[in-house]
Parts: C-alpha cells; structure tokens; sequence
C-alpha cells in the first residue's frame, strides 16, 4: 500500500490529466489556475518547518554576523540598539541572505522553480518594478517630509551633519538596503504567505490566512514592544501582502518597500548629527503621527490596485488575450 504521506515525483512531461495552466514540472505543488499567494501546495507540516527554518536562520545569520562585527570593531556590547556601517551592512546582508534560504527551502519542497514560485502567472516584469518605483519615490518623500514638517518629535531626527561615519552609513544604506528589503519581500510575501495559504483549499480563505499568518510573523521579527510601532510593522505587511496579491507578483511590494527603507534610511543618516543611527522599538516610541506614514502605505495600496486594474482591462481588451471562461488558463507570457 502506498504511504499517503509520500508525495508523487513531479512528472517529467505534459500529462494530459493535469488541469490548464498547470505546470508539468512541481505539477502537484504549484497551480497555475490559483491566484499569487494561494498557488502553493504544501504538506500540512511543511509551513511548519519552513517556518521554523526561517526563524532560525535570520537570527542565527544576525547574531552570527554582529558577533564577527563586534571582534572586528572592538565593541563591548555587539548587539546593542547603535548601529555603525559595519552592523548596518551585517544586518542588512543578513535579512537579504534569509530570504534567498527560504526561496530555496521552498524550491526544495515543491520541486518548483524560483521564477514559477515568485511569478506563477507571467513572467517577472521589470517595467512594472520601474513603474511602482517610480511611484513609490514621490509617495514616500512627500510622507517622511510631512512626518518632519508636522510632527518631528516623533522622529529619531536630531541635527543634520556629515561625517566620515554619516558617508559611511550612506554607502551601506544605498548599496545593501535595497537587498534587504528585497529579502523580506522574498521571506514574508514570496514565501511565508502562500505556504501557510496552502493549509486551506478555497481560495479567498486561503489568502486570508496566508496575508494574516505573514503579518503576524513579519510584526514580530521587528521586536516592537510599543502598541502604535507594533501596529505599524502589521499594516506594512498587510498592505505589501496586497500589493503582492493584485499585482501577481513580487514587483510592487518589492518596489515600494525598496524606496521606503532607502529613503528612511538616508534621512536618518544625515540627520543623525554626524553619528551613528540607534534602533528603539521599546514601548512608547511610537504615537499617532505614525498615522502619516500608515497613510502614505495604504495610498501606495490603492496606486497598485488602479494600475492593476487598469492593466487588466488592457488584457482583456487586447486581441488573442482574453481567456475562456471557465478554463482558468493562465498566461506567463503577459508582460501587464
């Protein structure tokens, strides 16, 4: 008899008895017909152990790398709240290299390739990621200078200064920032999300216990203890979820994520009085004025949810695009 337990070998070639829009290749874990984020199929303790595996490997990648960081620069205490360039590079680094683990972990329980698992619908669209990027950039200045203009005492902000350490910091912050935030996009959206939305099989609550399995988790990674910093990181989530999910994809969440941290970083360099920058998520850091920046998500939100739809309006409309009804064919070689 054989074990119910056991997953079948991925076919080696096109079985007529798979559905349209299906793939050959990790045909029994990844599905075509499905929406981002519920395109995933998963043995029920496999979201378990991906998680688990996620969690260790960020803390030990950062504990690992602060800890060299402190040898090299001579420090006390390696893992206090200041952060210099060397530690800002380590934990940036180290966030990227997490999330490109758990793309593997994945590929390795799916049998799926990375490009299916983060784009099952089309392909990856770098004129879409431009796109959002460039929406993104005025969005979020515009926010962080109103934070500034309405409520600076909510910022960690002191004085602007240049220094060797503020130059330092901002070479760190544009060449390794982006590739963290393009980690936790990768771990949180790309990979947590639809794993915990394959324990349920109906689609929209699947994408909701997805969304709020990685809110959760994402919430908690960032160890805010204040009530407002903690529902802040929660929103985030919530809002790159949906963007994922509209989109079909990794691009607007990525882009929109990207452009926050640089722009936030490099603000608080430069107003950091040409010191080093401190991270302090302990209980009333937070307050109301986060509600600028909560505005400032939820629009990039609906710029994704416009451009989306518009987008698919264009599909339908255009000759040799549109889909039978009731097929579910998906087609990857759309770039909108």
């Amino acid at each position: 008899m054989p074990d119910p337990a056991r997953r079948p070998a991925p076919p080696t070639s096109i079985d007529a008895t798979v559905p349209l829009g299906t793939v050959a290749h990790g045909a029994d874990t990844v599905d075509l017909t499905r929406p981002f984020g519920a395109h995933v199929r998963l043995l029920w303790w496999q979201p378990l152990l991906l998680g688990a595996a996620i969690a260790v490997c960020l803390l030990g990648f950062q504990l690992a790398a602060w800890a060299v960081v402190g040898v090299i620069e001579g420090s006390d205490d390696p893992f206090s709240s200041e952060f210099t360039p060397l530690k800002s590079a380590a934990a940036n680094l180290s966030i990227a290299a997490t999330g490109v683990v758990a793309v593997l972990l994945l590929m390795r329980m799916t049998g799926a390739s990375w490009r299916l698992l983060l784009s099952p619908r089309r392909a990856f669209d770098r004129r879409r990621l431009v796109h959002y990027l460039a929406a993104a950039l005025p969005l979020v200045a515009a926010g962080l200078a109103t934070m500034g203009l309405v409520a600076p005492e909510a910022t960690p902000w002191t004085a602007f200064g240049i220094s060797g350490t503020t130059v330092a910091l901002l070479a760190v912050t544009l060449l390794t920032t982006p590739l963290q935030a393009a980690g936790e996009e990768l771990t949180y959206r790309g990979v947590l999300l639809p794993a915990a939305a394959s324990w349920v099989r109906a689609t929209r609550p699947a994408l909701a216990l997805g969304l709020a399995v990685s809110v959760v988790v994402f919430a908690a990674a960032h160890g805010a203890t204040d009530p407002w910093l903690a529902g802040y990181f929660a929103l985030i989530a919530v809002c790159t979820g949906l963007m994922a999910i509209l989109s079909r994809g990794l691009e607007a969440s990525i882009a929109f994520h990207v452009v926050n941290n640089v722009l936030l970083g490099v603000v608080n360099n430069v107003m950091a009085a040409g010191g080093t920058s401190t991270v302090d998520r302990s209980t009333e850091t937070g307050g109301p004025p986060l509600l600028i920046l909560a505005a400032m998500n939820v629009c990039m939100l609906v710029i994704v949810w416009l451009h989306e739809r518009r987008a698919a309006r264009r599909r339908r409309s255009a000759p040799g695009q549109a889909v039978p009804s009731g097929t579910g064919q998906a087609n990857r070689s759309s770039p909108a």
